[in-house]
């Protein structure tokens, strides 16, 4: 087993002279590692989306370093590699799933030696890879991160044309209504080749069908109605069937008029909440609360009663993470409790406020 000392000086030196002989676009597609000087309580894993780089991951990896953690973000196979792409020689992406699973084991086990507790996340592409390793690495991961996972597009005709036709796709201005209307900046890859997408989809549409039927890592699901890359409806599906399975499971919507788009890691790339997004994530891996708890605390604060009134009333407080007060302010109490006067209904009986537990 390779000592943390060096890890550590072949993960900030070494690895970016590899990088280096490939012959990146720009320095900020190269991998990143925020590492102290010793193996640290949790590390944090992220992946960023599909053909841009690990600059996505940037703040986030800050806040985590910051707040203790070892993170890394690796630059995706294929990905940020210089050259005039087009049509006619479109970036050299991977078009099997397989390579993706692999590099994500073989990062998971680089995580692995760096803390006790490992953290994964990502976004689009990349939250589909981190779904992949909560799913098929259940017992090694502690935490899953999804930030608006490619569990498929938004628009299911898209679904079926990139499964059936080989072509090229350059990524369209955000005016002309695509589905592919998220443009990464001039950093990542100007288009793609649909067989390289389909890779991706395949994976998302394995890990709707693999939630099912296995254990899962507990898992928080972020989605936005402004992202008209994927599909929210998928998400919620995927979020329903790992609560079977996975209690302590977590999911978000973010309100329309926030206007979050799909590329929600950065404000660089339209999130002017993107501080709120890693407080809410860290909310999430430093708790230790079931949805069916978060939902309760959000209940009764629908009664005029303050999140620190509840959480001490319920006898909570070691089970909720510093940065959970803001956490709850994104969640949908009135649905929740519409949802509640609904059931109270069909039982014959008016609503009660809820007992302790």
């Amino acid at each position: 087993m390779t000592d943390y000392p060096t890890l550590k000086r072949v993960l900030e030196q070494d690895l970016k002279q590899q990088e280096v002989r490939y012959g990146l676009m720009h320095e900020a597609l190269y991998s990143r590692a925020w590492l102290h000087p010793q193996p640290t309580d949790r590390v944090c894993l992220f992946f960023h989306g599909f053909t841009a780089g690990p600059y996505q991951m940037e703040p986030i990896g800050q806040h985590f370093y910051r707040a203790g953690y070892n993170v890394l973000a690796p630059l995706l196979p294929g990905h940020g590699r210089a050259g005039k792409w087009d049509k006619d020689n479109p970036p050299p992406l991977p078009t099997d799933p397989e390579v993706y699973q692999k590099f994500g084991t073989q990062w998971l086990t680089l995580a692995s030696l760096l803390g006790q507790r490992v953290v994964v996340g990502g976004l689009s592409g990349g939250g589909t890879l981190a779904a992949w390793l909560a799913l098929e690495k259940s017992t090694q991961i502690d935490r899953a991160i999804l930030c608006a996972p490619y569990l498929s597009g938004s628009n299911k005709v898209i679904d079926l044309f990139v499964k059936k036709i080989d072509t090229y796709f350059a990524w369209a201005a955000p005016s002309q209504g695509s589905v592919l209307n998220n443009p990464p900046p001039a950093l990542g890859y100007p288009g793609f080749a649909t067989p390289a997408l389909r890779a991706v989809l395949d994976l998302g549409q394995y890990c709707q069908q693999r939630v099912k039927q296995a254990p899962i890592a507990p898992t928080f699901t972020i989605s936005s109605e402004s992202d008209k890359a994927v599909s929210n409806f998928d998400h919620q599906h995927f979020f329903e069937a790992a609560l079977k399975h996975q209690p302590l499971s977590w999911h978000i919507c973010f309100n329309k008029v926030l206007d979050i788009p799909h590329t929600m890691m950065t404000e660089l790339e339209g999130n002017r909440y993107q501080n709120l997004l890693n407080v809410m994530i860290q909310a999430f891996v430093e708790s230790n609360l079931t949805w069916a708890e978060v939902e309760e605390i959000a209940y009764r604060m629908t009664k005029n009663r303050t999140f620190n009134a509840v959480v001490a009333e319920l006898g909570w407080q070691a089970k909720c993470s510093k940065d959970m007060p803001a956490m709850i302010t994104m969640v949908d109490k009135w649905s929740i409790a519409v949802k509640r006067g609904q059931a109270g209904q069909q039982s014959g009986h008016r609503p009660r406020p809820p007992r302790d537990r």
